[in-house]
């Protein structure tokens, strides 16, 4: 019996890597399709010869979409980005990607598409990364009405840019800045758990136009995650409250540097909570019990320790 072929767009980035480990785990030929075809050359080691193809592809582009899924079985969109340069937008790739890939798929009779999207999209929200992750949703369903689309919390994980980024920040910055007072809800999955999610998802027929929202067991303030983070690399440093409004004056100097630690559309996020909707299905829907922050997070913040720390 063949085994099922399932493109990943977004393959290299940091939840992609979970996901094909997992799905070659599940038996999977897995076509990656991502921009840099050299950059995403480590993934075909977690899989047999000739399981894990890299092909280019642009989500933006819908040609190179449509190649990207022919001959395939599923399809499963993991772009995103939470800071927008050049061509490289929030409507480019959140919103007509996924429209392309969905009449894509649609014209190819793909069995199975999965859309990653975001808790927190909302077509009438004030931030561009939400109304464009709805409107991503929207144009999927349109096109390929039994898309399935998981909206996860924070995700963490070794390579996440959440917990790295501000462990990091504490080598060079005496003070962490809370956002509106660092009381902005939070609820982060595993990016293992996400992996094995969409895993479930393409394996369970009864999942076919469902949404999913995917948290951790536990929510917590930006406040506790942040002392959590402190604690975990042994390092003292103040959390200092930071008005919305400051906040957002910050954000405008700061978007003009190449790496921006802080844009204005990401103060408007940490506006509202970012947890799993009590109506929602989530990982239980799927018979996954959530992996607990504080049993991975020791696991890869070590490195951030002060030299000799144990």
């Amino acid at each position: 019996m063949s085994r099922r072929v399932v493109t990943v767009f977004g393959a290299s980035g940091f939840l992609g890597r979970h996901l094909v480990k997992r799905l070659v785990k599940e038996g999977f030929i897995i076509r990656a399709a991502v921009r840099d075809v050299d950059a995403a050359l480590f993934l075909k080691t977690m899989g047999d010869v000739g399981q894990v193809v890299i092909v280019q592809a642009n989500i933006a582009n819908p040609a190179s979409v449509a190649a990207a899924i022919e001959g395939a079985d599923a399809a499963v969109n993991l772009v995103g980005i939470l800071v927008e340069r050049g061509r490289r937008t929030f409507q480019r790739l959140h919103a007509d990607g996924p429209a392309y890939l969905a009449a894509a798929a649609a014209r190819a009779g793909l069995g199975r598409l999965v859309q990653v999207s975001a808790i927190g999209a909302d077509a009438e929200s004030e931030s561009a990364y939400a109304r464009t992750k709805a409107s991503g949703e929207a144009m999927a369903r349109t096109a390929f009405p039994e898309v399935t689309v998981v909206r996860p919390s924070v995700v963490f994980g070794p390579e996440d840019r959440f917990f790295n980024l501000f462990a990091a920040m504490t080598r060079c910055l005496p003070a962490l800045p809370l956002i509106g007072g660092g009381a902005t809800r939070l609820q982060p999955v595993y990016a293992g758990d996400v992996a094995q999610a969409i895993c479930r998802i393409l394996a369970s027929p009864e999942t076919r136009g469902q949404t999913y929202e995917l948290g951790g067991p536990k929510i917590y303030t930006f406040r506790q995650l942040m002392e959590m983070m402190l604690a975990e690399i042994h390092r003292r440093r103040p959390l200092v409250p930071v008005p919305f409004a400051m906040a957002s004056i910050e954000a405008w100097f700061l978007e003009k540097t190449p790496w921006p630690l802080l844009t204005r559309d990401q103060v408007k996020l940490l506006k509202r909570d970012n947890v799993v909707a009590s109506s929602a299905l989530s990982l239980d829907a799927l018979g996954i019990a959530p992996t607990p922050l504080e049993a991975i997070l020791p696991t890869y913040l070590a490195r951030y320790r002060p030299a000799g720390a144990l």
